[in-house]
């Protein structure tokens, strides 16, 4: 913890705070290798630029908190009194005029107790520099990726083995999440995705326990489980019985967008440039109208994060980051095709981290 204490002291010197504030979160448990729950309760750490950090504790984490080995006073209180008198006390303890917090996480009532007790408190969003500690992933944070991947892919394999016309998409969800616990995984990614028909044309669909699958329906399964606290994150679009002609091409233009994708990838380039080479694929195809999303998004300790793969996004790739490529055709009349990879930037090129088959596959036949 303490190499990643620094981390965050020597981003709080180049903000120019008197600290970074960190709640539970993927940052969070970056700092701390502990994941802790975020509730109604206030847990924060702040990271000065110089001399110990401190911390806001509730008083029933403090066992659990005492494991991170934490260098520095803690303010803990009980439900009983309530927290003001924390952040009270923190504020006679360490003086602060201005702070630097995670936009996207810390939650509006934090910021006020915040304000409450700092008189005169600026409060600065620096979202993207503290996540942007995550961007370039550590040679054991892509093996955890990889293993979270294959664990993945491992449950996919065994679901698409038994897949039959007349299950419904809820009974396949329900079995994909057995299965990705059976295989290993530690917790989900998020809530799996399983979709059938033209319900697989909406890209965040949730599985319906009325729909039975059919002869010639696309089965669209995005999805992923968790390995030492990183996320793994893939698509993958089956046809069950047989695939007609028109799936057979929107499926091959989907996979030319994912090839171009990685073709595209190599450190010094820009997202901008990667999703262009994608989407300009789509476009050129008969299938313009059916393009929804961008291609893609960070993966990690978050599902969702930097960088952001997508048309005016001019952000530099570097070695080591780690992104989503799934470009996606949805007709909302008739299916949707998903082909989604993870892929690791490299100074010349990129490595797929996903392993499972991308070509055109029919099961139940």
């Amino acid at each position: 913890m303490t190499e990643r204490l620094q981390d965050y002291a020597a981003l709080a010197g180049r903000l120019g705070v008197d600290a970074v504030a960190l709640v539970p979160g993927p940052n969070f448990t970056r700092m701390t290798g502990h994941s802790f729950h975020s509730h109604e309760r206030p847990l924060v750490i702040l990271v000065p630029p110089e001399g110990p950090p401190a911390a806001i504790v509730p008083n029933l984490e403090l066992d659990s908190f005492a494991l991170l080995g934490f260098e520095g006073p803690v303010f803990d209180w009980r439900d009983q009194d309530g927290y003001a008198g924390a952040f009270a006390a923190l504020a006679a303890h360490m003086p602060l005029g201005r702070i630097a917090v995670e936009g996207q996480v810390m939650r509006v009532f934090v910021h006020h107790a915040f304000k409450t007790a700092f008189q005169g408190l600026e409060i600065v969003d620096a979202e993207a520099e503290i996540a942007g500690l995550r961007l370039c992933k550590t040679p054991e944070e892509v093996a955890a990726l990889e293993r979270a991947l294959a664990l993945s892919e491992a449950a996919l394999a065994e679901l698409l083995d038994g897949v039959r016309p007349g299950q419904t998409e809820k009974a396949l969800e329900s079995r994909l999440i057995q299965l990705l616990f059976h295989h290993g995984a530690e917790d989900l990614s998020f809530g799996p995705i399983v979709a059938a028909a033209e319900n697989s044309a909406l890209p965040h669909a949730s599985a319906r326990a009325d729909y039975a699958l059919k002869e010639g329906d696309a089965l669209l399964i995005d999805f992923g489980g968790r390995w030492g606290g990183f996320a793994a994150d893939i698509t993958r679009t089956v046809f069950v019985g047989h695939a007609s002609a028109e799936a057979e091409a929107v499926y091959a233009t989907v996979l030319a967008a994912n090839d171009a994708g990685q073709a595209a990838t190599r450190a010094g380039v820009t997202a901008h440039e990667v999703d262009d080479a994608v989407i300009s694929v789509l476009e050129a195809s008969p299938y313009a109208d059916r393009i929804r999303t961008k291609t893609g998004h960070g993966l990690g300790r978050d599902v969702h994060e930097a960088p952001y793969i997508m048309r005016g996004n001019g952000q530099v790739l570097e070695a080591g980051m780690v992104f989503t490529d799934e470009p996606g055709l949805y007709d909302t009349a008739s299916f949707g095709v998903r082909i989604e990879d993870v892929l690791l930037v490299t100074d010349t090129g990129c490595r797929q981290l996903t392993r499972f088959a991308r070509g055109l596959t029919v099961v139940a036949t």
